[in-house]
């Protein structure tokens, strides 16, 4: 049987789109909607630097068919359809949620708006704040439009004189200044304005030299194409050649315009003119605000009930205060489960690894980091304090290249040993590896995630971390290590799955052992849980599996290639697809194997660029404990019948089981499991 897959960004889009039904939801508090909608919008901004560029690129260069079948300007025209209606809903959303926030006597007012005393209150701020940091640019026919960043919103000028207009541009200076403005009350209500309707309601005070009748302005953001073009000097550092493309980023191609819908068509033409949009380019009108993605940092501003509760870390039961990590890791596996379990145990781990005199020798992988990171800090002591400490550093980690060369160069100056990478992979896995001397022998613990080791991200998404002393894997995460030493020993790993040498090759057998077992009459069971399901091969193998009477049941929260029903329904593959108040990032493989189970966590999602060309790694569980917990975690989200969507051939995000009574809300359950286990964090 043929294996039909759906296109990859379509699927991306129904993810996108369970965003929107969050922030659309009465039960979810007030302004944890409003972050819904900035979480919404910046991922609707990536997705069209990289996404949409990628099929920008192949329409341009006559790619016909894409591997999921259909061609790239049938998707675009697809995708802009979608984006358009997805728009419309955001803004009827964003007004109901404006109504229920003056309920609670919160009012975000705009310039035309604000009362006298109010008005000198932003004039003020404008003057002492706003003024000095916008610099108006005049926009005339002969001149060309400046460089415009996609990470930025603008306002476009018109002044009218009889009859005639002069543009101008101002960019809005949110990345210096906050977005959001809190205006002093003399009441209980609490007001907010936009940094952009501060500079509308100065308008005259930026362009008193000129003279006209008239002025107004009009909000617009853009998107270029974010894909790095990395050309084969190879005599230019890989460092500098990252920051070429960097520069050349900034004016690549534009993939979006997004524009106040009350914009003059004279203006709005103009602009476009200047930008060199062509037609078919997408171009959304919508309404006076963008750069949602800013309202992931709206103002704490209210009562309790506006937020999600707050969470206390759950106490682990291995860590005891005042005594070692690495001694709790020698007596048996340390799983973590982030956030529900603090991620400032790695840290301390790391901590304690930087002073321990009987520690020699740090390794890790780096891909995304926090800003002012504890994880370099806690490494840099350990160069300080005398270990080999060497870092894998991936500088092609998207969006945060320029934050990793930075890295780079504070790193290199502290004498820790960087690799930046390998040629033609990209290293995604997440790996520290601890060398300790212990009497005559070199003991080594290794520690294998599925998220960034990053503590503010640790904060909000769904992580899981296993320390171990196994010798068996300590041996060959080493020897991941020896691979990115050198690229050409590849090493023998028969416990770790290890992308691009082992990883697929044993998902797939795994999967056809399942069959086999179930074609005898055995019980056959598969239950995956990731980020991503795209791949041709690890589908179809699925779908035969499903055939094949074996119990395959699918987490995956965002890409979806998959059709879970055949055409004559005689084959369902239930999946599910869960947004909540975390971020559902860990990846997690499990497998009955004739009852002696094999579970895995994982860096990689099935996706051909993780099983192919990137560094992943899938690390086995072997302690039964942890294995309990995994599955219950799983199990705790399949019952899910609040957040979880079920993921059907036409992609309707229907709430799996919402009519059941009881509530199963997974999270919030499996937060209650560890602490039922071992108790709230002292």
């Amino acid at each position: 049987m043929h294996t039909t897959l759906r296109s990859k960004e379509i699927s991306w889009l129904s993810f996108n789109e369970r965003l929107l039904q969050e922030a659309s939801r009465a039960e979810v508090p007030l302004i944890e909607r409003l972050k819904f909608l900035g979480i919404y919008s910046n991922n609707l901004d990536e997705f069209f630097r990289v996404r949409v560029a990628i099929l920008r690129r192949l329409a341009m260069v006559g790619q016909l068919t894409l591997a999921e079948g259909g061609n790239p300007r049938e998707v675009l025209s697809q995708i802009e359809e979608i984006v358009v209606e997805h728009s419309n809903r955001f803004g009827l959303i964003y007004t109901q949620i404006l109504t229920e926030l003056e309920k609670e006597n919160i009012y975000i007012v705009n310039e035309s708006q604000l009362t006298k005393k109010q008005g000198e209150f932003v004039t003020h701020y404008f003057k002492r704040e706003v003024r000095p940091r916008i610099m108006p640019i005049i926009l005339k026919k002969g001149t060309k439009m400046p460089l415009l960043s996609d990470d930025a919103i603008y306002l476009a000028v018109e002044m009218v004189k009889h009859k005639k207009s002069e543009f101008a541009l101002i960019e809005v200076p949110s990345d210096s200044l906050p977005r959001f403005v809190v205006i002093p009350s003399e009441d209980d209500k609490k007001y907010i304005i936009l940094l952009e309707d501060v500079i509308r309601y100065e308008l005259d005070d930026t362009f008193y030299m000129f003279s006209y009748h008239k002025i107004s302005s009009y909000i617009f953001k853009l998107n270029r194409d974010a894909e790095l073009d990395l050309d084969d000097d190879v005599a230019e550092s890989y460092v500098k050649r990252i920051e070429k493309s960097i520069v050349k980023r900034g004016n690549s191609a534009l993939v979006r315009f997004v524009h106040e819908k009350d914009m003059p068509e004279n203006l709005l033409s103009f602009i476009l003119q200047k930008l060199n949009f062509k037609k078919g380019d997408v171009v959304i009108s919508g309404g006076r605000i963008h750069n949602f993605k800013d309202y992931m940092g709206f103002p704490m501003l209210g009562a309790e009930h506006l937020y999600y509760k707050p969470i206390s870390p759950v106490r682990h039961p291995s860590i005891v205060h005042g005594q070692s990590y690495l001694d709790s890791i020698k007596k048996g596996d340390v799983f973590f489960h982030f956030p529900y379990h603090s991620f400032f145990h790695f840290v301390d781990l790391l901590r304690e690894a930087s002073i321990d005199p009987k520690v020699t020798e740090i390794k890790m992988t780096i891909y995304r980091l926090a800003r002012n990171s504890h994880i370099v800090n806690a490494l840099i002591n350990a160069a300080r304090n005398g270990k080999k400490v060497t870092v894998v550093l991936e500088l092609q980690a998207r969006f945060n290249e320029q934050d990793n060369i930075e890295y780079w160069n504070i790193l290199v100056k502290e004498n820790v040993k960087v690799k930046l990478g390998v040629p033609g992979l990209k290293v995604h896995s997440k790996l520290c590896l601890i060398t300790r001397k212990e009497g005559k022998d070199h003991k080594r613990y290794a520690m294998i995630g599925t998220g960034n080791f990053n503590e503010i991200t640790a904060k909000l998404f769904s992580d899981q971390l296993l320390c171990t002393a196994d010798s068996n894997i300590t041996r060959e995460v080493e020897a991941v290590f020896d691979f990115f030493d050198r690229n050409y020993k590849a090493g023998r790993f028969q416990h770790l799955l290890v992308s691009p040498f082992t990883m697929r090759k044993k998902i797939v057998a795994m999967i056809k052992q399942e069959i086999s077992n179930a074609k005898r009459g055995g019980e056959g069971r598969i239950f995956l849980k990731c980020n991503n399901l795209v791949d041709l091969e690890i589908i179809s193998k699925l779908e035969e599996a499903a055939r094949a009477g074996v119990d395959v049941r699918l987490n995956v929260r965002g890409m979806f290639s998959m059709y879970t029903e055949s055409g004559d329904k005689k084959v369902v593959v239930p999946a599910i697809g869960l947004i909540d108040r975390y971020l559902e990032h860990s990846r997690m493989f499990y497998f009955l194997n004739g009852g002696d189970e094999r579970i895995y966590i994982s860096s990689s999602d099935f996706m051909t660029r993780n099983l192919d060309r990137r560094v992943e790694v899938a690390a086995p569980i072997y302690d039964p404990i942890i294995k309990k917990d995994l599955l219950a975690f799983f199990n705790l989200q399949w019952k899910d019948n609040t957040s979880a969507r079920i993921l059907d051939n036409e992609l309707s995000n229907t709430i799996k089981n919402q009519k059941k009574r009881r509530q199963v809300r997974s999270q919030l359950l499996f937060y209650d499991y560890l602490s039922e286990k071992n108790g709230p964090q002292s």
